[in-house]
């Protein structure tokens, strides 16, 4: 079969597994486990704040259309735009954040940090969790500047890390982990 079209990739309909669109190519992953989905799921509630504030989205799982034929479907995305939506526009997304699992590590540390830098969202954010007991975890917040993303802050372990913009947070990464110490 030759390069798949987004009207043919959304024709897909709901799967049991995450599939996206690069260059007309499919690209099939595993579900998130469970550790990666409450890791999701506490990060979009450590946002949630901020973002009602700014009057701003927080999207999980949202498909996100980069450039023709390329349709990505970050964890979370903080977005503006209407309510009712199957695919958001890249610039209508502000920060795009990526969970790494052992079997998207690398692509989401280098291709989906290229191609989201390609279509021009300002904010990356890799949460990098220790993937055999999942007790640690590392937050790498990234900016557009005219030659990619930079690194913006790092926070590791116990650290917390603070979020400027689009909207003031700070996401500890313990709390992202259920890990509540004194």
């Amino acid at each position: 079969m030759g390069p798949w079209t987004e009207e043919e990739f959304l024709a897909l309909g709901e799967t049991n597994h995450r599939i996206e669109l690069f260059d007309g190519s499919l690209w099939v992953t595993p579900r998130p486990n469970a550790p990666h989905q409450q890791i999701s799921v506490r990060l979009a509630a450590g946002l949630l704040p901020g973002a009602d504030a700014a009057r701003l989205w927080i999207l999980a799982d949202m498909n996100v259309r980069l450039a023709a034929g390329t349709v990505t479907r970050p964890d979370l995305i903080i977005a503006r735009g209407p309510r009712v939506v199957t695919m958001v526009d890249a610039s209508d997304v502000l920060l795009a954040c990526e969970i790494a699992s052992p079997s998207n590590t690398t692509t989401d540390r280098v291709l989906k940090k290229e191609l989201y830098a390609a279509a021009k969202i300002g904010w990356y954010l890799l949460v990098e969790p220790e993937m055999t007991t999942y007790e640690s975890v590392t937050l790498h917040l990234f900016r557009l500047g005219p030659d990619g993303y930079t690194t913006y802050a790092v926070a590791e372990g116990d650290e917390t890390l603070i979020i400027d913009d689009p909207f003031p947070a700070s996401i500890s990464g313990n709390r992202l982990l259920g890990i509540h110490r004194s």
